[in-house]
């Protein structure tokens, strides 16, 4: 299988773009990004900006409508978040915002979805933000009623926190068997146990090759607890590289990014450089990787990585 990349979203400042012209520049990265290869846009399920990233006061845009405006404005990249909080919707109507983006995307949209974390949103919003134990009670739910709703016509579900009763969804996701499902998270007691159960795609944080084989060992112990074969969920691996020809340009992109975020951003020169540093996680078995828009925040950056989807697939770029 070829190596699998995401191009991630979670900045909405743009110097010199005004609020009016903002979407039409997500719009454009997401086309770039779209041209030079990636398989996958996502977007932030988030109400404030995050801390890593920028101020909270810095823009956000909901979602589910960014994502169906960035499926109407591209033809073959997957769509989702990376991803939905699970505190934030009802998981029935979440399961219907997701098969609408399938619909729109005409069979393109991926449910990503996690336990919430930033609870300086959820009180600004007035959402509860239970302890994490009950977050993944709710996490593991949510996942049970969305795989319902995509695969059977009139499902039912009783749970601790959540229920359906013969819901209705339709119309029905393109998909066969509805979107996949992308679980956030490393966890190893309970989000690995979760993905396991229900997921389709993983998605961690990069770190040692060793540490990242040990940490699927672990999920392959969920697997085998659970009777799935792991080899039906690729994991795939977020990862800071800033792809920069020269010291100066290193060094502007540096400032860019916050300063706690900084020794997690690896500095590449070079298209080899980079896939060199790469390809052990590949030959680890990983499926691929996300990179996101503050280490590719121009055009011509996501162009360029293109260049790097290209070396570390050794073919051209799909049609």
């Amino acid at each position: 299988m070829a190596a699998f990349f995401g191009f991630h979203m979670p900045n909405y400042t743009y110097p010199g773009i005004a609020d009016d012209k903002l979407f039409d520049q997500v719009v454009a990265q997401a086309r770039a990004a779209e041209a030079a290869g990636f398989d996958l846009v996502t977007v932030m399920d988030h109400f404030y900006q995050i801390r890593g990233v920028g101020p909270e006061t810095n823009a956000m845009l909901e979602a589910y409508t960014t994502l169906a405006g960035i499926a109407s404005h591209t033809s073959r990249v997957k769509v989702g978040t990376l991803v939905t909080g699970v505190t934030y919707r009802n998981p029935a109507l979440l399961a219907k915002q997701v098969t609408t983006l399938d619909v729109i995307s005409k069979g393109r949209a991926v449910l990503g979805i996690g336990a919430a974390w930033n609870e300086d949103e959820h009180v600004g919003y007035g959402f509860e933000f239970p302890p994490i134990a009950r977050r993944m009670d709710r996490l593991d739910e949510a996942v049970t009623i969305a795989k319902l709703m995509f695969t059977e016509e009139r499902p039912s579900f009783e749970g601790k926190f959540f229920r359906i009763d013969r819901a209705l969804n339709v119309p029905r996701p393109i998909q066969k068997g509805g979107p996949k499902i992308m679980v956030g998270g490393g966890g190893e007691k309970r989000t690995l146990r979760i993905l396991a159960k229900h997921g389709d795609i993983g998605h961690w944080f990069g770190g040692p090759v060793e540490e990242l084989k040990r940490k699927r060992g672990v999920f392959e112990e969920h697997c085998a607890a659970v009777g799935r074969n792991p080899a039906d969920v690729m994991i795939i691996l977020g990862v800071g590289l800033v792809l920069a020809e020269n010291d100066a340009m290193a060094k502007a992109m540096m400032n860019a990014i916050p300063a706690e975020r900084r020794p997690m951003i690896r500095i590449v020169s070079s298209i080899d450089e980079a896939a060199t540093y790469l390809r052990p996680y590949l030959d680890a078995g990983f499926g691929g990787f996300t990179f996101n828009n503050p280490t590719l925040p121009t055009i011509e950056a996501i162009g360029h990585a293109g260049e790097l989807i290209k070396a570390l697939r050794g073919s051209s770029v799909p049609a």
